[in-house]
């Protein structure tokens, strides 16, 4: 299970700080900011290149500007899948002694992709595909050293007072929370022909390749921060299920929401509907349809359009909301709900009256 570095007890945290071996342990239990000696290894090399793209100097920051970044940092938790082996104290310097020796991307792959897909998609999304599969051991690694980084992350972040605010440790949480994402970025990589091969089998009138792949890959990077690598199986065994009910989940909700919004423009008396036709509207009017109900309920009150959007199930809500759900998050009755419902739905009949949506029936 992940283990948030807040919930991290004082003593379980402390053996951490004291296990990297780099990291000197004073006798108050506090903990030096110093840059370990394996974060320079060869090994690290590529990971080091590009986290100096993506880690901001704090050279010149003042000490306002310090205070603000750690204040922020403890706002933010860092999650890893934590191990007994975390608790060596040569863990890091045995851990990036190992070669990697990861293949480089081959184009053809991403080729053979795209071919496999089935689909009418772009070939630049071929690019998608190129790095090779991991072996079990590059995979193990990969997790293995994922986690210790952003455990050592987790360490340091304990140690962060907002009114002894340390430039290094800092600069050092930001490399090591870079180091992680690197090796994060190569498990996903390898593993989206994973992706492509299950949300293609998903793709119909509504649901577009394009969007599923999306949610896919956001589903593979959560499986990858969440797979424990010490279980004894493939990441592709776990992965292969989250993608899938994903995926799945996706479907689903575009489906009700698709419904919930129909029945909410079929209650304002707009025609939408024709029995004699195979699609009612073209996706081109759908889509203008959604843009003026937006805007249509932008004209409605802070209440009313936060209602409208929870009972039809509009925007982030991804389910219909009961009158009671809403008089408890509003804090009035369920009584006051309906009202509030039943105003919202006469400003909406009178503003669809008002518009000109001849141009949006469908021919």
């Amino acid at each position: 299970m992940p283990v948030s570095a807040a919930a991290e007890s004082h003593s379980e945290v402390n053996s951490d700080l004291v296990a990297e071996g780099n990291c000197v342990g004073n006798p108050d239990g506090k903990v030096r900011a110093r840059v370990p000696g394996w974060i320079d290894m060869p090994e690290l090399q590529d990971a080091n290149h590009e986290a100096e793209s993506m880690i901001a100097s704090l050279d010149g920051a003042d000490a306002s500007e310090l205070k603000s970044k750690t204040k922020q940092r403890l706002r933010e938790e860092i999650n890893f899948i934590s191990n007994p082996q975390f608790g060596s104290t040569s863990l890091g310097k045995k851990l990036f002694a190992q070669p990697l020796s990861l293949k480089p991307r081959q184009a053809e792959l991403g080729l053979a992709a795209v071919r496999r897909s089935g689909v009418d998609m772009p070939i630049h999304l071929g690019r998608l595909c190129e790095a090779p599969l991991l072996n079990p051991e590059q995979e193990q690694m990969l997790f293995q050293r994922m986690n210790y980084l952003l455990q050592q992350a987790a360490v340091h972040r304990s140690q962060l007072n907002p009114s002894r605010p340390s430039r290094v440790r800092l600069e050092l949480i930001d490399r090591l929370l870079a180091l992680a994402a690197w090796h994060r970025d190569r498990i996903v990589e390898a593993n989206l022909r994973l992706v492509f091969s299950i949300v293609k089998k998903f793709v119909n009138t509504s649901n577009s390749f394009d969007d599923l792949l999306s949610d896919g890959i956001v589903a593979l990077i959560r499986a990858v921060e969440k797979f424990d690598f010490d279980r004894g199986f493939r990441f592709s065994t776990y992965a292969t299920q989250v993608i899938r009910r994903n995926s799945y989940r996706t479907v689903v909700l575009n489906q009700q929401e698709r419904q919930k919004t129909v029945g909410g423009l079929q209650d304002l008396e707009l025609d939408l509907t024709d029995e004699g036709r195979e699609s009612a509207i073209s996706e081109k009017r759908w889509h203008e349809l959604r843009s003026r109900l937006s805007v249509m309920l932008d004209d409605l009150d802070r209440r009313e359009k936060f209602i409208i959007r929870a009972r039809f199930s509009l925007g982030a809500h991804r389910k219909v909301h009961t009158l009671q759900s809403l008089a408890d998050r509003l804090g009035v009755s369920k009584e006051r709900v309906r009202q509030l419902e039943r105003r919202a739905m006469e400003k909406l009949r009178a503003m669809a009256g008002d518009a000109d949506l001849s141009e949006l029936q469908v021919s």
